[in-house]
């Protein structure tokens, strides 16, 4: 089996060492890309205003769009490529920023909304050439290539995605993007250090690093070129007309443009994006103190407060596990079977009044009238909530979601309370008489009554804990970030103050926090109570889609589902291209490993799944089914399976451009002899 096969039928010389002039055939395969391009702009583009409301994702990524033209800091679980250009495009198009992207089926109005997702349709456009100059170069067969094109032109489910402002169709361009700019760059091999060898090198580098850019499911495609890279280099190492020398320039230039390159552009993504998000916004609290004082308009930004923790102080306490939570009260109480019946404790990952604490002594004094007295390591503490007045607790009660740890509560009655009250200070790394330094010192509550530690679990409460970050006290004593806090803001009139400049991180620290903060953000992602949570299997078959808008009669609804007919195809295909393997040697064992590893991975993903993560596995898929036809099906079933994708869009096209009347459930629905597996929802 030929894994990645070199097209070099192209770069022979012919009749008197000259390549031959362009053939009959070149012209038909250029004839044929216009085609699919003007065909593949058409179907993207057509409707691109409709609905003139906000469709599912959009309120995530316009919104972050938004966050890009007015400069305000933002989280999200995704690298910042994606949304950066979402946010380009809406400025360069006239859009202010100014929209508020709340929810789903908010109408845009007069906001100039359209730029965001013609950028996204343009790059959606982009996917069926692109398919369709891989399977040329991969079967050298025209034909092939217009079905691996014309697979991706009428499928319902590429138009809908490509057709609003989301980050799967700029994914995907830079996904399918990598592989044609590698398999281009195989062709090249006969001339190697050429400019255009070097050009499709640098090109597939710089494919590679915008697929990171935009989502980490771009380590796929890296992965895949990274085989590739391998194969050539071994087959590069067997032949013995080649010295170790020009080897060696080999393996250097493919580190230069398949590592470095896009390790250096990648970065200076996230360059830009620190740069230009330099102002404070709803993402600053899932990020360190340090982080913060580098934001515009944060309250630790050029900010001054007293260096040192003392009796009588307010202050606000946060854990040291990347998006750990501000320790956090509310009038709110556990419900019933969950522990002692009393206030809850949470972590919040916003800035919030109720994130306030006055630090008192043990005897419940707050050192209001003499003079401030440090607090040290080894001292005892109350903690009173600011806003109800009761006190940071602990009992022999269980967790609400951590089994094995102790529940913690507020209780009492304006300050007043119990010996379950008392917590020891302790800063890491200090000795007795130690003091506790603003936001420089890590410190640990440790429970004077039964010995645990205050702690941040990382767990996501259910909907009775407003989905905030439980709160726990950690038998286990062993310092670890979850168990660790600093004290980030202070309030005390009678201490000095200090700069707090110093503070200020450099930009690999807060480069490498932002990965962090990324990757746990992704793991955290967890079906929540009653929300659909689609499965790998699922997806190839086409057993269920995703609405974009509408959820009756009376709406504009848009379904996300791919044309069935082709899927259904592509799952055929995908078998016959396993059974052919066992007779035959057979080029495009590169689209089905494509195939592999942008699906196969979703299996073991302990977070929250959706159908419209099977998509990039999809197009390789397509291309795989437009090689398997050239030895399978002639031109006169070549043409009845054009006519059947063609005819199938039309009847499947609603789902895309938009519906109204009857669901298809209803007898009397235009949809309705549409609905083929009960699943379908539209």
């Amino acid at each position: 089996m030929q894994i990645f096969p070199h097209s070099e039928v192209d770069m022979i010389p012919k009749r008197g060492g000259h390549l031959d002039s362009p053939s009959k055939d070149d012209h038909v395969s250029v004839y044929t890309l216009v085609l699919v391009l003007v065909l593949s702009v058409c179907t993207r583009f057509y409707k691109i205003t409709e609905p003139p409301h906000v469709c599912w994702d959009e309120t995530h990524f316009g919104k972050m769009g938004s966050y890009y033209i007015n400069r305000t800091f933002f989280f999200d679980v995704h690298p910042p490529l994606g949304k950066m250009l979402i946010g380009l495009a809406g400025y360069l198009t006239g859009y202010d920023g100014t929209f508020p992207f709340i929810k789903p089926g908010d109408k845009y109005e007069h906001h100039n909304y359209w730029g965001m997702r013609a950028f996204c349709a343009a790059l959606g456009s982009c996917l069926p050439p692109f398919a369709f100059l891989i399977v040329l170069e991969l079967s050298h067969s025209t034909p092939a290539a217009l079905i691996a094109a014309s697979l991706l032109i009428f499928d319902t489910g590429c138009i809908t995605l490509s057709q609003y402002i989301l980050l799967d169709p700029i994914l995907m361009f830079f996904i399918v993007g990598s592989v044609l700019c590698m398999v281009r760059f195989n062709t090249q091999r006969l001339r190697p250090f050429s400019f255009s060898w070097w050009f499709w090198l640098l090109l597939t580098g710089f494919c590679l690093s915008g697929s990171l850019g935009v989502k980490f499911v771009g380590l796929f495609v890296i992965l895949l070129v990274g085989i590739n890279t391998a194969f050539d280099l071994w087959r590069l190492l067997g032949d013995l007309s080649l010295s170790l020398v020009d080897f060696g320039k080999h393996l250097l230039a493919r580190v230069f443009g398949l590592i470095m390159l896009p390790l250096f552009l990648y970065t200076t993504i996230f360059a830009v994006h620190f740069v230009v998000l330099n102002r404070s916004g709803p993402g600053d609290g899932f990020f360190s103190s340090s982080f913060q004082s580098r934001l515009i308009g944060n309250n630790l930004h050029n900010a001054s407060m007293p260096e040192y923790l003392a009796y009588g102080s307010v202050i606000t306490v946060k854990n040291l596990r990347i998006a750990g939570g501000y320790l956090h009260s509310h009038w709110h109480l556990y419900p019933e079977g969950v522990g002692a019946h009393q206030q809850q404790v949470t972590g919040y990952l916003h800035k919030d009044y109720n994130n306030l604490w006055l630090v008192k002594r043990p005897d419940n004094s707050d050192d209001l009238t003499g003079p401030p007295e440090l607090i040290r390591h080894g001292d005892i503490i109350r903690l009173e909530h600011k806003e109800t007045t009761r006190n940071l607790h602990s009992h022999f009660h269980e967790a609400p979601l951590t089994k094995k740890h102790l529940q913690v509560t507020g209780y009492g009655i304006n300050g007043s309370g119990d010996m379950n009250d008392l917590w020891q200070v302790e800063v890491c790394g200090g000795k007795k008489g130690d003091p506790v330094k603003v936001l420089r010192s890590k410190v640990r509550f440790l429970h004077c009554s039964t010995g645990c530690v205050l702690c941040s679990s990382g767990k996501t409460l259910p909907k009775w804990g407003w989905e905030q970050v439980e709160v726990t006290c950690s038998p286990y004593v062993k310092e670890t970030p979850s168990t660790q806090w600093n004290i980030e803001d202070l309030i005390n009139p009678k201490l000095p103050n200090i700069s707090l400049s110093v503070l200020k991180p450099t930009f690999l620290e807060i480069l490498w926090e932002s990965h962090i903060v990324m990757i746990r953000g992704n793991s955290g992602l967890k079906p929540k109570d009653n929300e659909m949570n689609s499965k790998p299997w699922h997806w190839p078959i086409n057993y269920q889609g995703l609405r974009f808008s509408g959820v009756n009669e009376t709406e504009y609804r848009v379904y996300l589902l791919g044309n069935p007919v082709i899927w259904w195809l592509n799952l055929l295909s995908l078998a016959l291209f396993l059974l052919m393997l066992t007779v035959a040697s057979l080029g495009g064992g590169m689209l089905l490993l494509g195939w592999l590893l942008h699906y196969l991975p979703f299996y073991i993903m302990g977070r929250i799944l959706y159908y419209h993560h099977y998509f990039p596995a999809m197009l390789f898929s397509s291309m795989l089914t437009g090689t398997t036809s050239i030895s399978n099906i002639d031109l006169t079933l070549e043409f009845q399976f054009s006519i059947s994708a063609c005819f199938s869009f039309y009847l499947f096209h609603p789902l895309s451009y938009g519906m109204r009347g009857p669901l298809a459930h209803d007898p009397a629905s235009s949809m309705a002899g549409l609905r083929w597996m009960e699943s379908w929802e539209f």
